[in-house]
């Protein structure tokens, strides 16, 4: 009885069938927000079959409460991430805000609490509202122009103000905007700025300075101090010669001085004091031999909490800002670690982790009782996530001898032989494949008996600057390389079937999908691009305005006739004629930084090879599907792709 039940329900849930249907011949229609060209019609026994593996949640910290041990965190329980309140550890997650799009970043208002900021995307665009949402009463206001792209919320110390990065002068250039939400008439441009990567750091503790961070590239960024008054900016950080990348920065107690991150003088990024008045830069992190990725100080300046990441895993540290040294740190589970932020107590620190077993819930730790305490535990659609594969560390040598790393995940033991394997790699292309939750990608494992690999490929972070920056520009194809050399490496291996072999990735990793099937179109059997770049030339031409030059510095200026001859000689669109292999496309129409048209032109030219191509466009969607129906049919439409070219 339990059984028909739960399939009567999964059909109403995801199917739209005539009458005359039988449950064995029912289809699930899509839905109305995506456009699929190609794509045969989705059985609605494989839509209630992997259903618990579409009912993933995550929960994710935002804000505590200044004056209450609460928080605010973004979880999902309809279509899109919303914000919500949680009163204590393992309470109940009180949703505040409703709407069809996404709402983020929620920051409570210091010192009192009577109200929070967050943003509000529409469709995907990324052209980011701020709203300010009133605790008493419930209500939303509207605080910014609705048209431009707003980001970087800052509070000053007093909640009085915040500072933020709007494109509402032109949207292309990133200007600071001070404001006081509680009367947004008080809005007013801080500082014009050039450049889209302008954001607001930290406000000094008595509101007369402004620490912000100019951002030219994953290598090349800058500080500045701007007057709150006058808007007149200083450069804390030289320009010229070598390239240093610098972020995070905060205020220390007495204002006298700045922490932040830094990799100057060195592979990796360290967590790092300025003095203000000479300009000296202290090392506080120089014995750990791996990137500081994030870091938070308590109101009163006395402690530090900062995360590493060490080989991919998240380590938490703690440490005595008087003296810089280390304090206790609690026992955490194994994962990837994020989020941090302090409670004005100065006790309290909240953050998330997520790992192979386990989606992204918020903790947090008593720095003086070290005691662990969980606030979320996000459902995992009823499946026992002990079972799930935990990720291998594996290396293999690439064309010119530079080792390269990635995460393999193998299917249970009920699955014999040689296996079927997936490459996903990962964006940025700056990013870093990392050993989290692998959500809906766990259905491939667990019941299709797929080996999953993700690789980090020469440029990806966390390896230090050299290796990041060991893609730019010209050397584009070695990268290309590194795929061609793990698809041998595959081919080697007894455990894994060489000859079926899907490559996949989303945004840059859609364009290594792309190079790789028009590159080494005879080591594939399949692709599936998601949001991926079909040439460099015209992806930067239509790509949004405020993002251009960043991507510049990473791939090359197009305006370059050497550089845009090496672009159109090596973009996949010039090698189209090489795919014979079928290939499922995923594009987002509302996307800005990968335009759809650079989907639209492939498409185009694979057909023309009479090629199997499948379609699948968001209609109200950005950069990746965020909506769940879009999801779910996504994932429905992936699984039936791969069960007809990669597991026949």
């Amino acid at each position: 009885m339990k059984s028909l039940l739960r399939h009567a329900v999964a059909l109403l849930a995801f199917s739209s069938f005539s009458l005359a249907q039988t449950p064995a011949t029912a289809t699930v229609a899509p839905p109305d927000t995506v456009v699929a060209e190609s794509i045969p019609a989705i059985p609605a026994a494989l839509a209630e079959k992997v259903v618990r593996y579409s009912e993933f949640r995550s929960a994710g910290m935002q804000s505590w409460h200044p004056l209450r041990r609460e928080m605010l965190i973004g979880t999902r329980f309809a279509e899109n991430n919303q914000i919500h309140l949680v009163k204590m550890p393992g309470g109940a997650r009180t949703q505040l805000t409703f709407s069809n799009e996404r709402s983020a970043g929620g920051r409570f208002q210091p010192k009192k609490g009577k109200y929070f900021v967050f943003n509000r995307d529409i469709g995907g665009g990324e052209w980011f509202q701020l709203y300010r949402y009133d605790v008493a009463t419930g209500d939303e206001t509207l605080l910014t122009d609705g048209k431009s792209r707003n980001t970087g919320i800052v509070f000053d110390h007093t909640g009085d103000r915040i500072a933020y990065s709007s494109t509402r002068r032109n949207k292309k250039d990133g200007d600071i905007f001070i404001m006081d939400p509680a009367n947004p008439a008080t809005d007013k441009m801080l500082l014009q700025v050039d450049g889209g990567g302008w954001n607001a750091a930290d406000f000094s503790h008595d509101g007369k300075q402004l620490v912000v961070l100019e951002a030219i590239s994953v290598a090349e960024s800058y500080l500045w101090m701007v007057n709150t008054a006058t808007g007149d900016k200083k450069l804390l950080t030289p320009k010229g010669g070598e390239k240093v990348s610098y972020s995070d920065a905060r205020f220390a107690a007495d204002d006298k001085s700045i922490y932040f991150t830094t990799d100057k003088g060195s592979e990796f990024h360290r967590l790092s004091r300025m003095d203000l008045a000479s300009g000296k830069i202290t090392f506080l992190t120089t014995a750990i031999p791996w990137d500081v990725e994030e870091f938070d100080v308590t109101e009163d300046g006395k402690t530090i909490a900062y995360v590493t990441n060490e080989a991919g895993i998240g380590k938490l540290h703690f440490l005595d800002a008087a003296t810089a040294k280390p304090l206790p740190s609690p026992k955490l589970p194994v994962g990837v670690i994020g989020g941090l932020n302090w409670h004005e107590n100065g006790q309290d620190l909240a953050f998330t982790i997520s790992s192979a077993r386990s989606p992204s819930d918020v903790y947090s730790v008593n720095l003086g009782t070290q005691a662990v305490s969980r606030w979320t535990f996000s459902e995992t659609g009823g499946l026992n996530t002990a079972n799930f594969s935990e990720p291998e560390l594996v290396k293999w040598k690439s064309f010119d001898g530079k080792e390269i790393s990635g995460f393999l995940y193998r299917p249970p033991a009920k699955f014999p032989g040689k296996r079927p394997v997936v490459i996903n790699i990962h964006g940025g292309p700056e990013g870093q494949s990392r050993p989290g939750f692998l959500g809906r990608g766990n259905y491939f494992i667990n019941e299709l008996g797929i080996a999953v690999i993700y690789p980090n490929v020469r440029g990806s972070q966390g390896y230090g600057k050299s290796f990041a920056e060991s893609d730019n520009g010209f050397k584009r194809e070695d990268t290309y390389k590194d795929i061609n050399a793990l698809l041998d490496w595959i081919k080697a291996n007894p455990t894994l079937d060489g000859d079926r072999i899907l490559v996949t990735g989303g945004s840059y990793g859609g364009h290594m999908t792309l190079a790789v099937a028009t590159n080494y179109n005879d080591k594939i059997c399949c692709s599936l691009d998601v949001v991926g770049i079909s040439n460099l030339v015209t992806f930067l031409e239509h790509t949004e305005a405020y993002r251009r030059d960043l991507r510049r510095v990473e791939y090359g200026d197009e305006r370059d006739p050497k550089m845009r001859e090496f672009m159109e000689r090596t973009a996949p669109m010039t090698k189209v004629k090489n795919i014979t292999k079928p290939i499922l496309v995923v594009a987002g129409k509302n996307d800005p930084r990968v335009p759809i048209s650079e989907a639209d032109q492939f498409v185009t030219k694979v057909r023309d090879n009479k090629t199997p191509v499948w379609y699948l466009i968001g209609k109200n969607e950005g950069h990746g599907f965020q909506k769940k129906p879009n999801q779910d049919y996504q994932f429905y439409a992936t699984i039936l792709f791969m069960q007809e070219y990669l597991l026949k």
